[in-house]
């Protein structure tokens, strides 16, 4: 099956303050989820089934780029900093919804 990449405000307003090596390397890791999207860990969520992230070492920092596939599409939703722990997931997801709606 095809997928289409999306993104949400919310990453795209992440992505900006983020160094040109960091938005390299996920620059890469989206072209690996267009290959396999299923490849990366799956995480819980109670909004949505199908809720992903990826590991990320992003100018020092431990972050996870979370995802979401909402077939057809694939929806780059935002970048967690590891050390909140997954705690603003949520709150995060809730945003989206509000987004995609």
């Amino acid at each position: 099956m095809s997928f289409e990449i999306k993104t949400t405000r919310t990453f795209l307003e992440q992505i900006r303050s983020l160094s040109d090596k960091a938005r390299k390397l996920i620059g890469a890791k989206i072209d690996l989820i267009k290959l396999n999207p299923h490849h990366f860990k799956r995480i819980h969520s109670k909004l949505y089934s199908k809720v992903f992230r990826v590991r990320l070492n992003l100018d020092g920092k431990e972050s996870r780029l979370i995802y979401l596939i909402i077939e057809p599409n694939i929806i780059i939703a935002c970048i967690l900093e590891r050390k909140d722990d997954y705690n603003d997931l949520e709150g995060m997801l809730m945003k989206i919804n509000a987004e995609l709606v």
